[in-house]
C-alpha cells in the first residue's frame, strides 16, 4: 500500500476525540428532520442526540414493528424536558421503488418543510448474497444505496427547499465509507457493471459508497443554487450489523477496530450542524468524528478525476451516475423524465 493510502487509513480509522458533540447543537423546535434506517446502530444513535433538541424527527424504516420499538425506547429513556421533540414512524422500504415514492408522498402529506435529511440507511456487504436484486431487479448494493436514496432526496426537494429561505439552509447528509477509497475499482466505479454489480461483495459495497459520494457532489451542484447543502460523510468503523455475516475470526479481530455507534452520530452531527460547512464549500466529504476531507488529501486521484467535469478535464462521472439513476425511476414508473 502506498505511503498517501497509508496516512488516509490512519487518519479515517484513528481518529482524534469528537470536538463537535450533541453539546454543539442548538435548540432546534420548529425544525423537521428524517433519518433513514433510525431504528438501529448510527440512526439510532443519532436520533437519541437529537431527540432533546425539540425538533420533529422522522425514523425511515421498512419495519414499523422494530421502528416503533425503537421509538418507545428512545422516548422511555430520555428524560422529560421543555426542549423535548416528537419522534414519528415514515415507512419506507429502499429495496423497491414504489415505496420510497409512497413515503416521499405521505411525509410531504404530514410537512411543508424539511430542514435535514440523513440517508443513513444502508446494507452490509455480509449480508447480501452475490447477485442479489431489488424489487426492480437492480443490483441491491447500488439499488438501495444510490438509485433509491437518491430517488427518495429528489421526491423531498420541495420541502427542502422551503426550509431554505431567509438565510437558512436545509442539508442532505450522504453516507459513504473508507472503502470508497480504500476498496473500489479505477474511479470508483466501473459505469459497465452497474446493472449486475462487480463480482465481489465488498468491493461491490464499496463502488456503492464511491456512488453516494458522486451524487452527494451531483446534488450540491444542481440544488446549491436553491440554497440546500449536500454533504457526503463517512461515518467511521463502528459496531453496528454492516458486519453481519462475517466469521466470528474476523468479527474478533474488526470489533478490536470498532466504536460505539454514537461515533458515527456525532460525525452525522458535525455534517448537519457545523458551521465549517457552508454553500461556500457545498460537496464537502466529513471524516471521523467530523473533519473536512479535502480533494487535495485523498489518495483516490483518479475519483477526484472522475467526480471533475468533463469541460474541466475530468470525466464527468456524478452527472452521468446521476442519469443512470434517474433511467431506472423512469423505467419503474416513480419518475417522469
Amino acid at each position: 500500500m502506498a505511503l498517501p493510502a497509508l496516512r488516509n487509513l490512519r487518519k479515517q480509522w484513528f481518529p482524534p476525540a469528537p470536538q463537535f458533540t450533541d453539546k454543539n447543537v442548538p435548540p432546534q423546535k420548529g425544525k423537521v428532520f428524517i433519518v433513514t434506517g433510525g431504528n438501529a446502530g448510527v440512526g439510532y444513535a443519532l436520533i437519541k442526540l437529537l431527540y432533546p433538541t425539540g425538533a420533529t424527527i422522522y425514523m425511515a424504516s421498512r419495519s414499523k414493528e422494530r421502528a416503533e420499538k425503537a421509538i418507545a425506547e428512545l422516548e422511555a429513556s430520555t428524560p422529560a424536558s421543555e426542549t423535548l421533540g416528537k419522534i414519528k414512524f415514515l415507512h419506507l422500504d429502499l429495496n423497491d421503488l414504489l415505496s420510497v415514492k409512497a413515503a416521499a408522498e405521505e411525509f410531504a402529506k404530514q410537512e411543508t418543510r424539511l430542514d435535514i435529511l440523513w440517508n443513513n440507511a444502508g446494507i452490509g456487504a455480509n449480508n447480501v448474497t452475490m447477485g442479489a436484486k431489488t424489487a426492480q431487479g437492480l443490483d441491491v448494493m447500488f439499488g438501495v444505496h444510490v438509485v433509491a436514496s437518491l430517488l427518495f432526496t429528489n421526491l423531498l426537494v420541495p420541502q427542502l427547499k422551503a426550509a431554505s429561505t431567509g438565510g437558512a439552509s436545509a442539508r442532505v447528509v450522504w453516507t459513504s465509507s473508507f472503502l470508497a477509497e480504500g476498496m473500489t475499482p479505477p474511479n470508483g466505479i466501473d459505469l459497465a457493471l452497474l446493472d449486475e454489480g462487480y463480482p465481489h461483495l465488498t468491493k461491490n459495497y464499496a463502488i456503492s459508497k464511491a456512488g453516494n459520494w458522486m451524487v452527494g457532489r451531483e446534488f450540491a451542484k444542481r440544488y446549491g443554487k436553491d440554497g440546500i447543502i449536500s454533504v457526503i460523510q463517512n461515518p467511521g468503523g463502528l459496531k453496528t450489523n454492516m458486519y453481519a455475516g462475517v466469521p466470528a475470526v474476523g468479527q474478533f479481530f474488526i470489533n478490536m477496530l470498532l466504536n460505539e455507534p454514537i461515533y458515527g452520530a456525532y460525525t452525522n452531527l458535525y455534517a448537519a450542524f457545523s458551521p465549517d460547512i457552508s454553500l461556500a464549500n457545498n460537496g464537502a466529504y466529513v471524516i471521523p468524528w467530523g473533519r473536512l476531507h479535502e480533494d487535495k488529501d485523498s489518495p483516490r486521484k483518479d475519483i477526484i478525476k472522475a467526480m471533475t467535469d468533463e469541460e474541466k478535464g475530468g470525466l464527468g462521472y456524478p452527472k452521468k451516475v446521476w442519469e443512470y439513476c434517474e433511467s431506472k425511476w423512469v423505467a419503474s414508473g416513480v419518475w417522469k423524465a
